[in-house]
Formats: structure tokens, C-alpha cells, sequence
């Protein structure tokens, strides 16, 4: 008998909790109605924890209503020239739309009869499409505050909002432009400002899958580049590169990818497959000789040839003879030969070769110096880092210092120079 009794006052209590939340909603609808959004949240608070009243469809989409309440409240008031709180208005519309989802994902469960009667979605689907514009002025206004995670949040939103369920089948509900394109890329931007790493990459991933608006905030190229260089940020050294490879593919005709392929297989050693890159580089860039060729000049230096070194430096100097990297790179050349030639000499018993190799190693020396000369002169004349500078000037002294030992009067030039590093 007490069990029964028992089992019964459970039964009871039960009930009266369930008829407490459902009028809890009620009430909330009715605040709702007066405009008291304080007293209507208040109300739905626990309504929207409680097993029963959580899994209602109508408990969700009063919480969203009452957000977008607060949003065409200030809203209303910006149009009228009243004053307007900015803040309370984005809050609201961001609030209001979760609360909207999850109403919509609940409405859509089959009843106890196996049949969907989502009573909300045409009412959210309408607020949705009407207030999807307004998610791009929240993201500038949080972006403006610097609060660049919930610019992201309402970016993301504005990006979203077309792709949801409950507009499935309904394309021309959204007039998907260049605007929608910028917005997809301001959303990864002020993601990555926030320093979130992670899901700036997922949705720079998700971007480049789906189809490309070509607008005037950037190319479909920089997605990839934003991408390689998250990857550098999270350090997965094996992502970077498949990125780089990936854009090299479909961009052959971008500055970023193929010249950061050379570089890293610079790093890890691998010289034949930079200078496949450096070919392709050269062909599909022929206008950025000075930088491409002069680096290749370089590789082919390293490897002992000096030749085809030199060959590749004066194709960047013939395109722009102020190329600076490829003016010093071929001073550095001449030297280079001539100090090993130099080396060389002092072990040979063999008077006649001497000088004829010292003939050959002064020609080298004196080769550099119009190269060399002209690279300190640009440096000088744009003001470049002391270092840079004082770099130029060391090794004019030594080319300076080498031929004056080797009967080539450089005094006064090698005084000038000693003078000026304070040596």
C-alpha cells in the first residue's frame, strides 16, 4: 500500500513540475508579448533545462524570439534616429540564433505516429532569410570592438545561413554574390586574428571546396596561401608542404607557392628537385629574373659551378641591372674563384704558373668590382641597414686589400673603405 501511495505521489509530482515548466513557457510568451525580455528569459531558463519542456520545439524558439526581439527593438530604434545600443542589438541577433536551430531540429523528429509536423520552421526560415544581412554589420561592429572571436562567430553565421537544413531546395532564398564570397573571407581572417589556428583551417578547407565568387577582396589563390601558412602556425610540416604543392598545381602563375617549395627543399638539401622548381618558376615567371634566376646562380655556385652560376646572374642583370641579390652574387662569384685560384697558387713549386694563375686570379678580383661597387651604391642610396652596408663594404675592402697585394694599386680605395669601418 505505501509503495502504491508512494509510486503515486511520485506520478503527482512529476505532473505538477511538467505543468510548472509548461507554464513557465506560457508566461514567457506572454512577457514576450509586453516586451519584458528580462522577465520572459528569466522564465525560459528553466523550461529550457528541464527533460520535459527542453525537448519542445516551442521552448526554443520562444528563447529565439525573445533575442530577436532585443534585435528589432534597437533596430527600430536606429531607423527612427532614436538612440540605439549597438551591443544589445547584435546580442540579440546572435542569440537568437541557436535557440532557432535547435527549435528547427526538434521540430523535424517524427511523433509517436512516425510523421514530421514542424509547426515553427516556415516562421524561423522567414526570421532567418530577414535577418541574414545583419549578421555581416555584427561581425564588423565586434571586429571594430577587436573581439575578433565573436566577429568570426557572426561572419561564420552570415556564411551558414544559406546551407541549413530548412533552406534545402530553396537556392534563389539567398543571393549568393561576391558579398557572400568576402564575407567567407573576413570569417577566416578574424579567425586567424583571434589566433584560433584551428578552425581558421577548417574553414579555409571548407572554402576551398566549395565553388569560387570571383569579388575584390582577394583570389581563390590566397585561400590556399592562408592555408599553407596555418599550417606553419600549428607546425604540421607535412600539411605546409601538400598545400604547396597543391597550389603550385592548380596556380602555376602565383609568387608564393613554387618560390616556398624552393625554399624548403633548399632547407632540406634536395638541390635537383629546387631546381626543378627554379625551371618552372623562371617559365611561368620569366618577369621576376632577379629574384628566381639569381637564386639559381646561387645553387649552381654551391655545386662548383661557377660558370653557368654566372650565366644565370647576368640573364637577371640583362632584365634589371639594378638587381642588387644578383649584383653581389656575382662579385661574390668572381671572388669566390678567386680565392680558391689564390689557394691554389701558393701550393705550386712552378714558378711560370704562378703567374699565370696570379694574371687570371687578378682578372677575377677585378671583375667583381664594378658589380660590387654599383650593389654599395644602391645601398647607400636607398638607406639600407647599417649591416647590409658595412656587409658591402667588407667585401670591397677585401677585393680592395687582395690586389693591392697583388701589385694592383687599391691604396686609396682600401684606406677609404678601412676608414669608414673604423678599422
Amino acid at each position: 500500500m505505501r509503495k502504491i501511495l508512494f509510486l503515486t505521489m511520485i506520478a503527482v509530482f512529476s505532473a505538477g513540475s511538467i505543468l510548472a515548466q509548461k507554464s513557465a513557457l506560457k508566461d514567457a510568451k506572454r512577457a514576450l508579448g509586453r516586451n519584458d525580455l528580462n522577465e520572459a528569459r528569466t522564465l525560459l531558463k528553466q523550461a529550457s533545462t528541464h527533460a520535459e519542456t527542453a525537448s519542445d520545439p516551442e521552448t526554443w524558439k520562444t528563447l529565439g524570439d525573445i533575442g530577436n526581439k532585443a534585435f528589432d527593438n534597437e533596430r527600430t530604434n536606429a531607423m527612427l534616429g532614436k538612440p540605439a545600443n549597438d551591443k544589445v542589438m547584435y546580442d540579440g541577433l546572435y542569440d537568437s540564433y541557436l535557440p532557432y536551430l535547435k527549435a528547427d531540429s526538434l521540430g523535424e523528429l517524427p511523433d509517436d505516429k512516425g510523421k514530421v509536423k514542424n509547426r515553427f520552421r516556415k516562421d524561423i526560415a522567414g526570421i532567418l532569410k530577414a535577418n541574414h544581412p545583419f549578421y555581416i554589420n555584427g561581425g564588423v561592429f565586434y571586429n571594430d570592438q577587436k573581439n575578433y572571436k565573436k566577429a568570426t562567430d557572426f561572419f561564420q553565421i552570415y556564411w551558414d545561413i544559406p546551407s541549413l537544413p530548412l533552406f534545402e531546395g530553396e537556392k534563389s532564398s539567398f543571393v549568393l554574390d561576391s558579398t557572400y564570397q568576402t564575407i567567407k573571407y573576413y570569417a577566416i581572417i578574424t579567425a586567424i586574428q583571434a589566433e584560433d589556428h584551428k578552425r581558421a583551417i577548417k574553414m579555409l578547407e571548407r572554402a576551398a571546396k566549395e565553388p569560387f565568387i570571383e569579388n575584390n577582396a582577394y583570389k581563390e589563390s590566397d585561400i590556399y596561401e592562408l592555408m599553407a601558412s596555418e599550417y606553419v602556425n600549428l607546425g604540421d610540416t607535412a600539411k605546409y608542404l601538400e598545400i604547396l604543392n597543391l597550389g603550385a598545381e592548380r596556380f602555376p602563375g602565383s609568387k608564393y607557392f613554387i618560390p616556398n617549395l624552393i625554399n624548403v627543399f633548399i632547407r632540406q638539401g634536395d638541390t635537383q628537385k629546387a631546381m626543378n622548381y627554379l625551371d618552372q618558376a623562371i617559365t611561368n615567371d620569366p618577369s621576376n629574373a632577379c629574384d628566381l634566376n639569381s637564386v639559381k646562380g646561387a645553387l649552381l655556385a654551391e655545386k662548383g659551378d661557377y660558370a653557368a652560376a654566372e650565366a644565370e646572374y647576368n640573364k637577371a642583370l640583362t632584365q634589371d641591372p639594378n638587381c642588387e641579390r644578383a649584383l653581389e652574387a656575382i662579385a661574390v662569384n668572381y671572388i669566390l674563384q678567386a680565392q680558391a685560384l689564390k689557394e691554389k697558387t701558393a701550393m705550386l713549386s712552378d714558378r711560370q704558373q704562378q703567374v699565370a694563375n696570379d694574371k687570371i686570379t687578378i682578372e677575377l678580383y677585378q671583375k667583381s668590382l664594378p658589380s660590387l661597387e654599383k650593389y654599395t651604391q644602391l645601398l647607400r642610396a636607398r638607406k639600407a641597414e647599417k649591416h647590409d652596408i658595412e656587409s658591402a663594404l667588407l667585401k670591397l675592402r677585401n677585393v680592395y686589400y687582395n690586389l693591392s697585394s697583388m701589385g694592383v694599386n687599391k691604396a686609396t680605395e682600401l684606406e677609404a673603405i678601412e676608414k669608414e669601418l673604423n678599422l
